[in-house]
């Protein structure tokens, strides 16, 4: 069964992600084009560096071909923000990548992109596997891809330039060849060492690389961007004295980032250096959206100069759709995406990483020295994330336990109100909070809490851990 979630379609290679159930995913959008007229405007599609991703990509041509959709292929591997640019850029109906971006090796998946370059919404995902139910695999009109190729149904194109040079025109180049930075690049087997690195050069930066052969096993580890996976980075920016230390993730949506002390910056922390560079410093205006498992840090700044925060479920189709609403500066989450106004309607680490590499030479000052600059003007806090799986028995009992009318357990804080936007969230008088949601794209269960203290988030997350799970802390995994 195939069934889509915060981030597309993900399965197991050889599993759920065949042929046959990726051709039937390009099918059901060739019936759903034809039925909204939109065929004739054609579609793009984009594959990464995981096993298959070229192949699946080529399949998913011929089916469009197939159907008589014009298809462009994008003949390397790319990232997934460079799709969604070309949608917006070229105002096609529909653009499609074929990657499980930060999940572990063995898995594969389809983005798909609505006009605009939005990540596909809910009910469009929803109308979408209904169609993929009602059709039938061993009837599946397709067309030989050389034959498509000599019919210029599908033509291979690389538009990675123009990209580029959209990024290159909303930087201050000027600055960044000035500061002569230092910067070690991990693209974690991934898509973004050519784009990232064609960037900081024309800045004039120094740049070291690590992992940039092409792995499909990702070096044995998950291709995304955190404390754990980075450690080779933090050494290589500590032992060279980098200024700045840039991961991305499989499909380079997300960004990773160490500090010129060697300290892991969490995808929160980029955030809230981002928004406020831009309105310190750049002097621009606008609020800031953020997903309910993201920081609220952000919500400091925004009321710090006269801003708004605003709260949306996971999900970053709901980020760049309140973004959009508001006329919002900045938009993003904790789990490593964000956006900026004027650019593309999704999650771009690219663009996140120079957008950084542009504070650090407008301001002249390291990112260790910004971050206490937050502090000293808005405060700390901290945050505590768990992961933990479960049986499906166990699953429904926790659905039961975080449902609307559930009691919750004694915290030890006073509770301002509980939310059950996406998942529960527990609200506390004190500014922190507590929140518990299944996963979208693995079979998680995560906990999220931001306290002043970073010993009361730890402890409020076990106390929650403990009533959901029935296990004391460390039982599960």
């Amino acid at each position: 069964m195939i069934c889509f979630g915060t981030g597309g379609w993900r399965a197991v290679i050889g599993d759920e992600f065949i042929k046959r159930n990726i051709r039937l995913v390009a099918r059901a959008l060739c019936i759903r084009m034809m039925q909204e007229g939109c065929a004739e405007k054609g579609i793009i599609l984009g594959y990464d560096r995981r096993f298959l991703s070229k192949e699946a990509m080529q399949w998913c041509g011929e089916v469009f071909a197939g159907a008589g959709i014009p298809a462009l292929l994008v003949n390397k591997a790319s990232p997934t923000p460079l799709i969604m640019f070309y949608v917006k850029e070229h105002d096609l109906p529909y653009g499609m990548m074929i990657t499980a971006s930060h999940n572990p090796a063995l898995y594969n998946g389809i983005k798909i992109f609505t006009a605009g370059g939005r990540d596909a919404d809910v009910r469009f995902t929803g109308g979408l596997e209904q169609i993929i139910a009602s059709l039938d695999p061993d009837d599946m009109p397709s067309m030989d891809y050389t034959e498509a190729l000599q019919k210029g149904l599908i033509q291979e194109i690389y538009p990675l330039n123009e990209y580029l040079d959209r990024i290159l025109s909303m930087l201050n180049m000027d600055a960044i060849r000035q500061a002569h930075l230092r910067v070690a690049l991990d693209p974690m087997y991934g898509v973004s060492e050519f784009p990232l690195k064609t960037l900081l050069y024309t800045g004039r930066c120094e740049v070291e690389t690590i992992h940039d052969t092409h792995d499909t096993l990702f070096g044995g580890k998950m291709p995304a961007p955190d404390a754990s996976t980075l450690r080779h980075l933090i050494s290589q920016v500590m032992d060279y004295r980098f200024h700045i230390g840039i991961a991305t993730d499989g499909d380079a949506d997300r960004l990773g980032v160490i500090d010129d002390t060697g300290r892991y910056l969490h995808a929160n922390d980029v955030l809230v250096l981002l928004y406020y560079y831009l309105v310190r410093y750049k002097g621009l205006h606008g609020p800031v959206v953020r997903n309910l498992a993201t920081t609220h840090m952000l919500d400091r700044i925004a009321e710090r100069f006269g801003e708004k925060c605003y709260e949306v479920p996971v999900g970053f189709k709901y980020i760049s759709a309140k973004m959009s609403e508001v006329d919002a500066l900045i938009g993003g989450e904790s789990s490593g995406g964000l956006t900026v106004r004027g650019h593309i309607n999704g999650k771009d680490g690219i663009y996140a990483a120079m957008m950084l590499i542009e504070m650090i030479a407008v301001t002249g000052r390291k990112i260790s020295q910004i971050c206490r600059d937050i502090e000293e003007e808005c405060g700390v806090s901290h945050m505590v994330e768990r992961s933990l799986s479960m049986t499906l028995q166990e699953k429904e009992n926790i659905k039961r336990l975080l449902s609307e009318g559930s009691a919750m357990p004694d915290f030890s804080f006073p509770v301002g109100h509980i939310s059950y936007l996406d998942g529960c969230k527990v609200y506390f008088e004190n500014g922190g909070w507590v929140l518990a949601r299944f996963s979208g794209t693995e079979p998680l269960l995560r906990i999220f809490c931001e306290m002043p203290s970073e010993a009361d988030a730890s402890r409020i997350c076990s106390i929650l851990e403990y009533h959901l799970t029935g296990k004391d802390p460390g039982q599960t995994s």
